[in-house]
């Protein structure tokens, strides 16, 4: 019996051992689910917009659009009349209108003199707030409105890495994270280095991986050492200023906890988006991490760091209006913290969660996948949102 016992035992695993099988065989099944849906011989793309979506990225209302096109401009029609535009075909109309405008271009978004960086940090203490599918969808929006964009994928999970394309177990080495361009040793890299394009124009990224989390481990040997002349809450606003010229937005999406990445996006933002789902334990959740951040951020301030910003808002995301305590919630919020909640809230949509399957946004996937009404509520939901934060932007800057 004691034998029997003894053989037993000597086949039970020990913690690390399983842990370590399983992330081996979950990564081994997720890369072979990234082949079946996304072949490494496919190419991301973003679809083709209708006449009313490429008046509504360009900033002109579509009867105007129409007129351009009828002069010779655009893309050529389908055969059955109608036409579908290209991010590429949205871009040249851009360049039409601001050519035959004067003085200062209006369609080319770009920022002009005087206007600084908008580097605008995407946050939350706790996992499932929405804050990757909003700094994804953000990051494209900004980028198909006529803005350079530069996404900054900052949480070691890397899941906008896997939205934009690329797979962090595959696609990202050593070095190619925003890690390669922070770190305090010989191996540091510029960043321009790693500034990845995107298929999407105007939009670069960053990606992440689980290289990011050496940052975290080798800040405090730093700090003993005192073996570098830049503290670790400045390393992303001087890697930053470096490319500066070459964005007007920089989204950086943020680790889910509060550790020196996320204090150091922190203090390189002009801005701060913070998530929040509607629901009791959500906003208890984020009121210790309230705490906690405006702790952590006066130990940065005595240091000599800056916390400076020009504006916070809180987004509600994964709503549903037709639930009362999540309405109550968010009215709740409203009462506390009135203008600096988001005017609109980002709705709870299968749309979004489906396209996600595929590691899509909804400026990629096909609008046939979905009965019209899901997919349009959704998009309405992202441009009301999206376009909120891109006015802010814009009066940041002075414009209207």
């Amino acid at each position: 019996m004691n034998a029997n016992l003894n053989a037993m035992d000597a086949v039970v695993p020990t913690l690390r051992s399983q842990i370590m099988a399983d992330a081996n065989e979950l990564s081994r099944q997720l890369q072979a689910h990234q082949q079946r849906t996304f072949p490494p011989t496919s190419q991301k793309s973003i679809r083709l917009f209708t006449p009313a979506e490429a008046a509504d990225f360009i900033g002109i209302h579509e009867g105007y659009l129409r007129q351009i096109v009828a002069e010779g401009h655009g893309p050529e029609p389908l055969p059955n009349g109608r036409r579908l535009y290209s991010v590429a075909d949205i871009e040249s109309l851009r360049l039409v209108l601001d050519e035959g405008g004067k003085g200062t271009p209006k369609y080319v978004r770009h920022r002009r003199a005087g206007e600084k960086l908008q580097i605008v940090s995407v946050m939350n203490f706790k996992g499932g707030s929405g804050k990757t599918t909003t700094s994804a969808h953000l990051a494209q929006y900004l980028a198909l409105r006529g803005y350079r964009a530069l996404a900054i994928d900052l949480d070691p999970q890397a899941s906008l890495s896997a939205l934009f394309g690329h797979q962090p177990e595959l696609d990202v080495g050593d070095g190619e994270t925003l890690y390669g361009a922070i770190r305090y040793d010989e191996s540091r890299r510029h960043i321009s280095e790693i500034v990845r394009e995107t298929y999407t124009p105007g939009l670069h990224c960053v990606p992440g991986n689980l290289e990011l989390m050496e940052f975290e481990h080798t800040t405090p040997k730093a700090l003993a050492e005192r073996t570098d002349n830049s503290m670790f809450f400045s390393r992303i606003g001087e890697s930053l200023a470096d490319i500066e010229s070459a964005y007007d937005v920089v989204i950086i999406d943020c680790p889910p906890q509060l550790g020196f990445l996320t204090l150091s996006a922190l203090c390189a933002a002009t801005a701060v988006l913070i998530t929040v789902h509607p629901q009791m334990l959500d906003v208890m959740s984020m009121s210790q991490f309230l705490t906690m951040t405006g702790d952590l951020l006066t130990v940065v301030e005595n240091a000599g760091g800056s916390t400076e910003y020009d504006w916070m808002r809180y987004l509600v995301t994964r709503y549903e209006p037709n639930d009362g305590p999540q309405s109550q919630m968010a009215g709740f919020m409203r009462s506390i913290f009135g203008q600096r909640v988001l005017e609109h809230s980002m709705l709870k949509s299968t749309a979004i969660s489906d396209a996600g399957l595929t590691k899509q946004t909804l400026y990629e996937v096909e609008k046939s996948a979905f009965t019209r009404g899901t997919y349009d509520r959704a998009l309405d939901s992202l441009t009301q949102v999206n376009g909120e934060i891109e006015g802010l932007i814009r009066s940041t800057w002075g414009r209207k």
